[in-house]
């Protein structure tokens, strides 16, 4: 029960905040839950395609690891189904709702592999699973759904805007996968400032979806 615990509130807690974070209607929480539970099931046949890979030792070189077997598999089912489940509801009427979405799907993967993870190696790591982790692929929802909420609000370039959803957030997932299994001796030195980059990016992307609401409302 600890363990469950300890893997499961870090996705709460911020799932809340970007939630909350929303200056104008709070989103229905149905379709919330839906790509939550959504990001919760396509973890198993990721982790199935992942280790098929390994197995068949495709893509052994770190780099090819993380951009394919990490970064873009992982981000494209996040995207697709962000894209094709919620991208076309009728409650996906503001641009911050692409953020609150996307980090719903991603925070349902984190949560399951963290659940995993915990379980295997114990919940002493708990804080630094949360830390990193658990935060990093918010962080990759947040920026994949600002670009979302672009593409469905804008009247020109909405596919370059659909592209960069994907393109951006399979960049950074790739870097930090890199980061975190390249050396096991100097990661924490080269991945703190990497998180603090992306926390910054993160918040000022909440920004400027929150301030395309007040425009829109002020209208």
């Amino acid at each position: 029960m600890a363990i469950l615990t300890a893997a499961i509130s870090p996705a709460v807690a911020i799932m809340t905040f970007i939630y909350l974070s929303k200056r104008i209607e709070l989103e229905p929480l149905p379709l919330i839950i839906r790509m939550f539970i959504i990001g919760v099931i396509m973890v198993f046949p990721i982790m199935f395609i992942q280790y098929a890979f390994e197995v068949e030792n495709v893509f052994h070189n770190p780099l090819m690891k993380s951009v394919f077997l990490v970064g873009l598999l992982e981000e494209f089912f996040k995207w697709f189904f962000l894209l094709f489940v919620a991208y076309r509801h009728s409650d996906f009427d503001h641009h911050y709702d692409g953020i609150i979405y996307a980090v719903a799907v991603s925070l349902g993967f984190a949560t399951i592999e963290n659940i995993i993870f915990l379980f295997q190696n114990g919940i002493q790591i708990a804080v630094l699973r949360a830390i990193f982790p658990v935060s990093s692929h918010a962080l990759f929802g947040i920026i994949m759904g600002f670009y979302m909420g672009k593409a469905k609000f804008r009247t020109t370039r909405s596919r370059w805007c659909l592209g960069l959803g994907l393109i951006v957030p399979v960049g950074f997932h790739t870097i930090y996968d890199y980061i975190i299994t390249i050396n096991e001796m100097t990661w924490m030195f080269w991945i703190t400032p990497f998180m603090i980059i992306l926390w910054v990016i993160g918040f000022r992307k909440i920004r400027i979806a929150n301030q395309h609401h007040e425009n829109m409302w002020s209208q």
